[in-house]
């Protein structure tokens, strides 16, 4: 596992000529002190895909998917399959995001069946987990993220060798500018790593636990200071290539200083 994690959700944005203008303005970014030790990630709209990975060729940026399919295959017009994402080269896929399950009413089961069919196809999932609103201030905030995190991996064990990530993602701090203070964030996280280790026991510690909501460079060096953040799943800062660039060298500072 590299020190830190910097992934980029792209959602419904980033046309080719914005994907080929990020590139070229990011080309550096492998040059960065301690890229090396960062896994850097961004995540496209599905047709975007492609091109994304030809314009990233000169750069150290991984390209990700922001959904999958339940499914294996068949008729369900407008989903993507794990293999076909497996057949294109994509190694990293977000699912569980708040805004699937908010929008398209995604359920825990329906975020394990997906895990499931990223596993089968060696493909890395980004598994999203976090409370609404009204959830915090009506104190439910552990409960929601023990019946998310037990609904996705309880009754599955972790292979040898596998590779997956969990975001915590309040959903209070997407998109709205709010964005919980470290220590919100590090007492979640260390709450997650809790229930990891009941279902898992030790390999649990690796792994990677990233938090996602409204980071950008001016506060990702807090976050990533806490004990239990691993990395950051970034929204908007990851469309500006400017302030991807920042979020990956002030993760490398943090490095600098370990």
């Amino acid at each position: 596992m590299n020190r830190y994690i910097i992934a980029g959700n792209w959602k419904m944005n980033m046309k080719k000529v914005e994907i080929r203008d990020f590139f070229d303005k990011v080309s550096g970014v492998s040059n960065i002190e301690n890229s090396s030790f960062i896994t850097k990630i961004v995540c496209p709209v599905f047709p975007m895909i492609p091109y994304a990975m030809e314009m990233s060729e000169n750069t150290s940026i991984i390209i990700g998917s922001q959904n999958v399919s339940e499914h294996e295959k068949g008729a369900f017009t407008g989903e993507v399959s794990a293999s076909i994402l497996n057949s294109i080269e994509v190694t990293y896929c977000i699912i569980g995001h708040s805004e699937r399950r908010q929008y398209f009413k995604e359920t825990d089961a329906a975020v394990k069946q997906k895990w499931l069919q990223l596993r089968a196809e060696k493909i890395n999932p980004i598994i999203c987990v976090g409370e609404t609103l009204s959830e915090r201030e009506s104190g439910k905030t552990f409960n929601v993220i023990k019946k998310q995190i037990e609904g996705i991996f309880k009754g599955v064990d972790i292979e040898a060798g596998e590779d997956l990530m969990i975001a915590y993602e309040p959903v209070w701090a997407i998109g709205t500018g709010k964005t919980a203070t470290p220590e919100i964030a590090q007492e979640v996280h260390a709450y997650i790593r809790k229930l990891l280790t009941n279902i898992y026991g030790e390999c649990s510690k690796n792994i990677p636990l990233l938090y996602g909501g409204s980071v950008k460079s001016s506060n990702v060096k807090d976050l990533l200071s806490q004990a239990d953040i691993n990395g950051a799943l970034v929204g908007g800062a990851s469309l500006d290539p400017n302030e991807y660039a920042s979020l990956v060298k002030y993760a490398g500072e943090l490095i600098v200083n370990d």
